[in-house]
């Protein structure tokens, strides 16, 4: 499972994205230099020809060659979501799957419709198929969610069949068919006019999506307005935090706002089992032995700027969104070792009713700490930002080590 969403700014596109894995995966972000076309690329369980790759940054479980999620030196954002259709994925041949066709999408795309025709002609050359997952076989197929300064794409498929739609001024996706007969482009079996959610499964409620998707849509929408300016005295980029933060209760946790509101350190912070109702299933996931946020990102993609991204190690609600400039990559966010350390916070608060409280009361203000840092350097030279890499690991160890993990 996994919540992406995209809005649009006076400067350009915010995108964000939980990544919602197996509770005990690794994932790490890493940077990754621009490569010459004329190779063997060696994905996932495929060989395929290599097209080159720009410089980009991007979140992998620590087992994947593909992405979670990421940002290229063009300033191209791209993040997927698992989707259920009446196709079948355990009838694929090995092919591509979701993390890939991300991956693929961020080396090869200057603009996110490079990203989009890069992606589709994979797909329509290799198809999907392989496991998303380590430890059993699991296959699936992915929608995705394209942005860059100007737009983008939310595109959703089904083995060998996509349709694909404009971003417009933002939009917001989850596990679930959304698309209807408002795509504009398709692959060629998709029927003009078509309702593309024939596509989507009967037999998977849509409620384990839905209710995200009022989420992060409200976000969308709120920060949002016609003109596409923000709106009045809105930080688009904190806002987008608190609402990879939501559990079912609202945004929380913005920077600069580093206590729970009463009703969240008022009873049992965060979910721990799973109902009929999917009530439990919320943008910061919390299935203990089934799903959990493991990894959380967020992108400012700006006209005639170089991106900006926040990455979180773990839930998002017991970890700090490290502010950095790609492709300078906080170490800090590199190390599994790291990692571990927020598992073990997330752990905390699952078990612990007044924990979380405590957890924030520590590492929110590292965070504010670390924004307005950033944000005093988003000028400045490479050195200085190698300089703030360094010290923000710092800054956050010690917090880590006050918490006692």
């Amino acid at each position: 499972m996994c919540d992406t969403l995209c809005l649009r700014t006076r400067g350009g596109m915010v995108f964000a994205k939980n990544s919602d894995r197996p509770p005990g995966e690794a994932q790490v972000v890493l940077a990754h230099r621009a490569r010459e076309a004329g190779a063997t690329l060696r994905t996932q369980y495929l060989e395929i020809a290599d097209a080159g790759a720009f410089e980009l940054v991007g979140s992998h479980p620590t087992w994947l060659w593909g992405l979670e999620h990421g940002v290229n030196e063009h300033g191209v954002a791209v993040g997927n979501e698992r989707v259920w259709t009446i196709d079948d994925p355990r009838a694929q041949t090995a092919g591509l799957i979701g993390m890939d066709l991300v991956r693929i999408g961020l080396e090869r795309a200057r603009t996110a419709d490079d990203a989009l025709d890069a992606m589709t002609s994979a797909l329509t050359a290799h198809g999907q198929g392989g496991s998303g997952e380590r430890d059993h076989k699991e296959p699936y197929f992915s929608s995705f969610l394209i942005a860059d300064a100007h737009g983008g794409w939310v595109l959703e498929t089904s083995a060998r069949t996509w349709a694909a739609r404009p971003v417009g001024d933002g939009s917001a996706i989850s596990n679930r068919i959304s698309l209807t007969n408002d795509w504009t482009k398709a692959s060629a079996d998709v029927a003009s006019g078509a309702d593309f959610d024939h596509w989507r499964s009967r037999t998977i409620r849509t409620s384990i999506a839905d209710h995200r998707l009022r989420a992060t849509r409200a976000c969308v929408t709120q920060r949002t307005v016609h003109t596409g300016a923000p709106a009045a005295g809105a930080n688009p980029v904190a806002a987008v935090v608190a609402t990879l933060r939501d559990h079912g209760n609202g945004p929380w946790g913005a920077p600069g706002a580093p206590t729970l509101p009463e009703r969240e350190s008022a009873a049992h912070p965060v979910p721990a089992f799973h109902d009929e109702n999917d009530r439990h299933v919320t943008v910061c996931m919390h299935l203990r032995n089934d799903q959990a946020t493991t990894a959380s990102f967020v992108a400012e993609l700006r006209v005639d700027q170089p991106p900006r991204a926040w990455a979180c190690l773990g839930s998002p609600c017991a970890s700090v969104f490290v502010p950095f400039f790609p492709p300078v990559v906080p170490p800090l966010l590199g190390d599994p070792a790291q990692w571990q350390r927020f598992a073990r916070l997330r752990d905390r608060v699952e078990g612990d009713p007044d924990a979380l409280a405590v957890v924030r009361s520590t590492l929110a203000p590292v965070e504010n700490d670390l924004w307005a840092e950033a944000d005093a350097i988003s000028s400045g030279a490479d050195r200085s930002r190698r300089e703030y890499a360094i010290r923000a690991g710092r800054l956050v160890d010690a917090a880590l080590v006050r918490l006692g993990v």
